[in-house]
This record gives C-alpha cells, structure tokens and sequence, in this order.
C-alpha cells in the first residue's frame, strides 16, 4: 500500500510536472508568437511609416506647386478686377457727373410739365406761370424775372455796350447778342422747321413761322376782335385804331405807321434802287418788290379766291377781296364810327372830317382828299380819259372837291 501510495505520488508529480513543461511551452510558444507578431506588426509599420513619408513629401511638393498656381491666378484675377473696378469707378463718377449735368427729369414744373436739372431753375421758371417780376430797374420801373435781365437792362441806361464784333465792330449790351449777331456774319440758320425745312437765324423767328403751319394767332385786338399771329402786327394794327404814326421822314415830313413803310419811302430820296426790271426799265427799290412787279408784265396771277374764283397779283389783294366775302371791315372810324375793309380808305375818310387835302398834283397844284381823285385828274394833263360811260361810251374828267 505504501508503495502504491508513493508510486501514485511519483506519477501526481510527473504529471505536474509533465502539466508545468507544456504550459511552460505552450507559454513561451506563444510568447514567441506574440513577439513575432510585434516585430512583423513593427515592420509593416515601418514600412507603412516610410510610405506616408513619401506620400507626404509628394502631398507637399503638390500644395506648394498649387499655392503657387493659386497665387499666379490670384494676380491675374487680382490685375483684372482692379482694372474693372477702375472702370466701373469712372463709370459710375461719369453717371454721377451726368445725372448733376445733363439729367433733366429732377424737378418738374406742375402748371406745364416742364424739368429742370436744378431747383432754382424751376424757381425762376415758375414766375412765368405767377407773373412775378423781383428785379424792378431804379431809373425807369421796368420789372424782370430774372436779375441777368435787369443787369442788361441797365446798360440801356448807361449806354455801356461791352461786347464788340470783331468783323464789324457793333457793339452789343449782352454777350447772348452779339452770339447772335455772329450768324449774320457766318451765315449761321441754326433753327429749322420740321414740317417744310426752312431754317432761321433766330429762335424766336421759327416759332412764328410754326404759327403759318398751326394757324395759330395768339395775339388779338382788344377793340375789334382781329387776331394776329405776331404780337409786332399787333401793335402795328392798333395805330389804325389811334391813328399814331410814330415814324416820319425827315426830309418831307410824311408819317408811317410801321416802319418799314418808312424804309421803303426813304429810297424815293436817296433814289436806291437795286433791282431794275429788264422788260420796262423800272427800278424797283427790293427783289422781292421786282418779283411781284413782273406779274404785271407775265399776268400771273397766284393768288386765287376759292369762294368766287378771282385771282389777284398781290396775296394782300387778295386778303382784303375776302372780306368783300366775309363782310368784316376791320378799320373803323373813331369819329363817326363808319367801317371799311382797307386801312388807306380809312385814311382817305379821315381827311373828310378832318378837311385835310394830302394828296397835291405837282403839275397845276391842285390838292385832292383821296389818292384815286389825284391819280384819275393826272389823266386830264396827260389828255388820258379818266372814265368811260357804260352806256354811251362818252369820256370824262374828274371833278375835285
């Protein structure tokens, strides 16, 4: 039993001990597994660590190589953004400078819807519209709207007249004038019609000519109801109604009411006469007066009445004809209040009242009241008949009264 027992605890230790020996093994087997799992996981590592470092070297060297396109296209951009905004700069400040220069549409005027770059413009436009006249002259009362006006007024005072022609020598008031007078010199018509293409020296002088196309007749006689197209006609034609004849020759004494009435009697004296007519050898004083005196010798006849088809020489004929139509009798006199269709019938009525006799024959110094008397008894000198019986075709003279 005891050698069962202790051969029993000789196999217990052998079999410990065989037990201890493979663990041991199995151990350091797998300790040796576990190193030479480090070492190839170093290894790969290693190798891994070498590849990342030429993969970073090769990511460098391409963001360096991009920095530097980047930086090259920066430029550019940077180059060409500056010149657009160099560009959009002096666009904006030209847009600027037209909108304070040439822009119109700021402040509209709301009586005729006018605009106006600047406020006060609009403020001194508006006294068209109000009638206001601020600027009054000292010497005489004349009120302006505008204080350049009164400024140039004054000079009428003064008699400065600081603006010379350099061709001519006028001198001028105002620097706008002597632009203007320039024209005369250059031969300059700046304003032209639209409807017939006529061109003008003057401003003022197309916008009455517009008027022969609109038919427009702003300026009406407060006493008979006559309309004119120009306010000069106007004036003219209310001297008809006063009798004023403000222009008078100073070498005869005779008195106009307009003055180129006065301009065309002056070349009786001074004998101008510029134009003769090649078929009679008259002198003719205009070009435009020769014109109509050749109707005389070809018979033309342009001006023709639509109502009853008579035709006339002088489109002043034919004006005063129409009222033969019309009945109007535009010249009235102040005394009596009788009415006729032509100014000179007028002026002959007046001597009737008047007993005036203007009209004195040069030959026998016989003096007549009406122009047709003096005219039919010059016949009797030149033995000329002065009127034929429609019924039995005896001649006479004219008696004067």
């Amino acid at each position: 039993m005891a050698f069962i027992k202790e051969e029993t605890e000789d196999m217990k230790m052998e079999f410990i001990k065989e037990e201890t020996e493979d663990i041991k093994m199995a151990f350091i087997k797998e300790e040796e597994t576990e190193d030479m799992k480090i070492e190839e996981t170093f290894s790969v590592k290693h190798e891994d660590t070498e590849e990342q470092t030429d993969l970073m070297a090769l990511k460098e060297a391409s963001l360096e190589l991009n920095e530097r396109e980047e930086k090259k296209h920066y430029n550019k951009h940077h180059d060409f953004m500056t010149g657009e905004r160099l560009t959009q700069a002096k666009k904006c400040s030209s847009q600027k400078k037209a909108q304070k220069t040439g822009t119109k549409s700021h402040f509209t005027c709301q009586q005729c819807g006018k605009s106006f770059s600047g406020k006060g413009n609009l403020q001194v436009h508006t006294r068209i519209h109000t009638g206001e006249k601020p600027y009054t002259c000292q010497q005489c009362g004349k009120s302006f709207s505008q204080k350049g006006s009164l400024i140039g007024h004054m000079r009428i005072h003064t008699g400065e007249s600081p603006f010379a022609c350099e061709q001519c020598g006028k001198s001028f008031s105002g620097k706008g004038n002597l632009e203007t007078h320039m024209r005369i010199h250059t031969g300059e018509k700046p304003f032209t019609c639209q409807q017939c293409g006529q061109s003008f020296t003057f401003k003022g002088n197309l916008k009455v000519h517009m008027r022969a196309h609109t038919g427009e007749k702003p300026h009406t006689c407060k006493q008979c109801g006559k309309s004119f197209s120009q306010k000069g006609s106007l004036i003219a034609h209310m001297r008809t109604h006063t009798g004023e004849k403000p222009f008078t020759c100073q070498q005869c004494g005779q008195s106009f009411t307009v003055k180129g009435s006065l301009t065309a009697h002056m070349r009786n004296h001074t004998g101008e006469s510029q134009f003769t007519c090649e078929q009679c050898g008259k002198s003719i004083s205009g070009k435009g007066n020769l014109e109509v005196h050749m109707r005389i010798h070809t018979g033309e006849k342009p001006f023709t009445c639509q109502q009853c088809g008579e035709s006339f020489t002088h489109k002043g004929n034919l004006k005063v004809h129409m009222r033969t139509h019309t009945g109007e009798k535009p010249y009235t006199c102040t005394l009596c209040g009788n009415g006729f269709t032509r100014e000179q019938n007028l002026r002959e009525h007046i001597n009737i009242h008047t007993g005036e006799k203007p009209f004195t024959c040069e030959q026998c110094g016989k003096s007549f009241r009406f122009k047709g008397q003096l005219k039919c008894h010059m016949r009797i000198h030149s033995k000329e008949n002065c009127f034929r019986s429609r019924r039995c075709g005896k001649s006479r003279g004219v008696k004067s009264t």
